[in-house]
């Protein structure tokens, strides 16, 4: 029994049962044996697949782990050792090298932990146990099994992470079929060994997605005295130049290259921490995983993979994060205060932020929208 696994007599009928929806999207019984025989679900896999975190870590801690000196040197170094491939991926995507090069820091520390998971099993086990979106899961799983009966990876080296993602920049089965790339022509879309075809991948798929080749993802800014913070909505967009002419700078001084570029305003720690200008290419990291944290992450391991130094602002530490119950706390006050934001339900969305943003501008705070515990106090104080 392979490590990891339980036996379950359930997961055994599981795999009867859903060998006539492999055979008919193609997966021949060799296959479907070879893979399936002896095969229990993932321990871990069953325990994490329903853990919903409570606790949010800072975003500086994040970042700090994130973009830590020893990831900003291997980078360097990798910068040096694949320069040839990286010109040619660049040349032939229109992606830049440092941000293919942070994705594949960010996702595995350059191939250094792929994940320790079988992604069938992995898949298998989500498809048979996972309480919601069982389509999805099993369009993985098939996706999957086409992968190994093509033979681009063999299935005991079918690497990756306890819900599915593979290989050396962490694609799902299904971006592997849209976005995969045979860098060296051998017939095989490897991102499994093949750190060229992994690196391909990854600028195919940023590509895809809309990147702006040779622009950057944001820049850093430092905010006037009596800035407008109704722009700072995560949905405002004016231009690099409209921006500065409301007083919105670099923090080094420097003109913005081209101010006809357009820009949405991000403070991921409110008025209280770093401020940012994200351009299109911010938005297009995001396709790849879905949070301000990676995004801003990826984009500062890049300039600081290329020489860029660290972020100017520092981060107020003691406005730390709620967790979800402090959040759903802070919803309930809200609501009871009238600033209305709808359910309780301890996630931050667009009326969260605007019931934050009425009881700040009501109780002369500056209107950020973020919500710390440094906010649930005061709500709380206020009776």
């Amino acid at each position: 029994m392979p490590a990891g696994a339980v036996a379950d007599p359930g997961f055994d009928r599981f795999v009867t049962d859903f060998w006539p929806k492999a055979q008919a999207a193609g997966i021949s019984p060799q296959t479907y044996k070879n893979v399936f025989t002896g095969m229990e679900p993932d321990t871990d896999t069953l325990r994490l697949m329903n853990k919903q975190s409570e606790f949010v870590k800072p975003i500086w801690e994040y970042l700090d782990s994130a973009v830590s000196d020893t990831r900003v040197e291997k980078g360097r170094e990798l910068l040096v050792q694949y320069d040839q491939v990286l010109r040619n991926i660049e040349a032939r995507y229109g992606v830049d090298r440092e941000a293919v090069l942070a994705i594949w820091g960010m996702e595995t520390n350059y191939g250094g932990y792929m994940g320790r998971h079988n992604v069938i099993q992995a898949l298998a086990t989500l498809a048979y146990g996972a309480p919601r979106r069982k389509e999805f899961w099993h369009r993985e799983l098939l996706t999957a099994l086409k992968i190994v009966q093509g033979g681009h990876v063999r299935f005991e080296d079918m690497e990756g992470s306890w819900a599915g993602a593979m290989g050396h920049t962490q694609f799902m089965p299904s971006s592997w079929k849209a976005y995969s790339a045979d860098y060296n022509g051998d017939g095989r879309r490897d991102i499994w060994t093949s750190v060229e075809d992994a690196l391909a991948s990854t600028a195919f798929y940023l590509k895809k997605h809309g990147w702006q080749t040779g622009k950057t993802w944001g820049y850093e800014v430092k905010l006037p005295a009596k800035f407008d913070f109704r722009l700072a909505d995560d949905d405002t967009t004016l231009t690099l130049g409209e921006w500065q002419k409301r007083g919105v700078d670099r923090v080094n001084g420097r003109n913005f290259p081209r101010p006809g570029d357009r820009a949405i305003l991000v403070m991921p720690a409110g008025v209280n921490g770093p401020a940012f200008l994200m351009l299109r290419n911010f938005f297009v990291i995001k396709r790849y995983n879905n949070a301000t944290a990676y995004a801003l992450a990826v984009g500062h391991l890049a300039d600081r993979i290329i020489g860029g130094g660290p972020l100017a602002s520092d981060w107020s530490r003691e406005h730390m994060p709620l967790t979800r119950t402090e959040t759903a706390e802070l919803q309930q006050l809200l609501n009871r205060r009238g600033f209305n934001v709808g359910a309780a339900d301890g996630k931050v969305g667009p009326a969260t932020r605007r019931g934050i943003r009425a009881y700040q501008r009501a109780r002369g705070l500056v209107p950020d929208g973020y919500p710390s515990i440094v906010l649930l106090a005061k709500i709380k104080m206020d009776g």
